[in-house]
């Protein structure tokens, strides 16, 4: 089934649209969230979490404003950065001990190289040195523009801009 055949389904809240919905797009919008949170039975609830904003917020899509996938993938980036500035994470993670880390520095499989499922990362790696720093800022460690502007000591302005031009010629990369 394609994109196209799925939404007006979803739009009808057909029972069998969520499953096909969660086939299609799970994979990579995990690997987007585990990549913020590190943490895989989190990433899961949030990964939840995110499904169930998607099929409750669905009349909020709209398609002239852009692509169907970008829309979710922002809500799933959004969602591990809400999961990340709680409260209770923060204080979950204050609470675990170093054995807990232990695992993933030792196993290279689980480190930064992993970035995400849908290997955005090696076409990030094509772009201008400050490009794919901007990048990794916002997108793979889900800062802010104002935190990305305090870490690289650049106006806020100048960092919405550049960002504005890194994704355009992602996507110039994405289509080629």
């Amino acid at each position: 089934m394609t994109q196209d055949e799925l939404l007006p389904l979803i739009y009808k809240k057909d029972d069998k649209a969520f499953t096909l919905l969660y086939d299609m797009y799970a994979k990579s919008l995990f690997g987007v969230i585990y990549n913020l949170i590190k943490d895989k039975e989190e990433a899961e609830d949030v990964l939840q979490e995110t499904f169930i904003k998607i099929w409750k917020n669905i009349e909020t899509y709209n398609e002239s404003k852009g692509r169907f996938y970008t829309w979710i993938l922002n809500i799933a980036r959004n969602s591990a950065i809400d999961k990340l500035r709680s409260k209770n994470f923060n204080n979950n993670l204050k609470n675990l001990s170093a054995d807990n880390f232990v695992h993933i520095l030792d196993d290279p499989a689980k480190a930064s190289n992993k970035i995400d499922a849908i290997g955005l990362h090696e076409f990030v790696k094509k772009l201008k040195p400050r490009c794919i720093q901007l990048i990794d800022l916002l997108f793979f460690k889900g800062y802010t523009q104002q935190e990305a502007a305090d870490e690289l000591e650049i106006p806020l302005g100048t960092v919405k801009t550049q960002n504005r031009n890194c994704i355009n010629e992602l996507r110039n990369l994405l289509k080629a």
